[in-house]
């Protein structure tokens, strides 16, 4: 079960570093009913990462994933894309943020620094009219829809799937790992659920924050989790 943990932690901070999730949050929690809606985003999210989960945990054993102490070859090969992907993601996220980066030390102007300035995805301006319905659907989809969240999940069913634990013990894992996938989402609603309006300035520092400074430590996570997977896809291929 140790060997497990181990091997999970990689990919749990693969979702706990979600840096579309957390600003999609943030401007959530900023809109004119952050309670309601960072709830309702909250579970959404929650959905999203323990149903994905869920659901691969009953698929691969349908699967055969473990027939004759063996997985099949399939295994391997899927753990090989999704390893090229993440790399190839990382390699994406990092020159991203550094174009960015470049841009602002080029800037000769105020107006130059805010052009050049990380900001929100634009659709993401419109979370200020959504209801909590749309706000739980969001929270679902910036999970389930996002490759690289998705992936992670995907990743952590098939680490359970063929581990040597018992039943429970898979089962208590799992949980584990939706309560920390879900804490980074978790943590800023119940702050602006007892801070209420004094949470904006917070907000806007984690925002700003993330924008500038979260590309260079999402793409190192990224490439250590995609070369985890390349090793162990290469080593049951040979």
């Amino acid at each position: 079960m140790g060997e497990l943990i181990l091997d999970l932690v990689p990919v749990a901070l693969g979702v706990v570093l979600s840096p579309l999730a957390i600003m999609a949050l943030v401007a959530v929690l900023l809109s004119g009913r952050a309670r309601t809606n960072g709830i309702a985003y909250l579970l959404g999210w929650l959905l999203g990462l323990g149903g994905l989960l869920a659901f691969f945990l009953w698929l691969f054993p349908q699967l055969a994933i473990r027939e004759r102490n063996e997985p099949p070859l399939w295994v391997p090969v899927v753990r090989l894309l999704i390893g090229a992907f993440l790399v190839c993601a990382a390699v994406w996220v990092y020159r991203k943020g550094h174009a960015h980066v470049e841009q602002m030390a080029a800037a000769s102007s105020p107006r130059d620094v805010v052009a050049a300035s990380p900001q929100l995805p634009g659709w993401l301006h419109s979370v200020e009219s959504f209801r909590p319905g749309r706000t739980f659907l969001l929270g679902v989809g910036l999970f389930v829809l996002n490759p690289v969240d998705a992936s992670c999940a995907i990743l952590a069913a098939l680490d359970i799937s063929q581990s040597e634990v018992g039943g429970t013990a898979g089962t208590v894992v799992a949980i584990v790992f939706v309560v920390v996938g879900t804490l980074p989402v978790a943590a800023p609603v119940l702050y602006v659920i007892i801070r209420g309006a004094d949470a904006q300035p917070a907000l806007d520092r984690v925002r700003t924050w993330i924008a500038g400074n979260s590309h260079v430590l999402n793409a190192a996570l990224l490439l250590v989790i995609g070369a985890l997977q390349l090793e162990k896809a290469i080593a049951a291929l040979l």
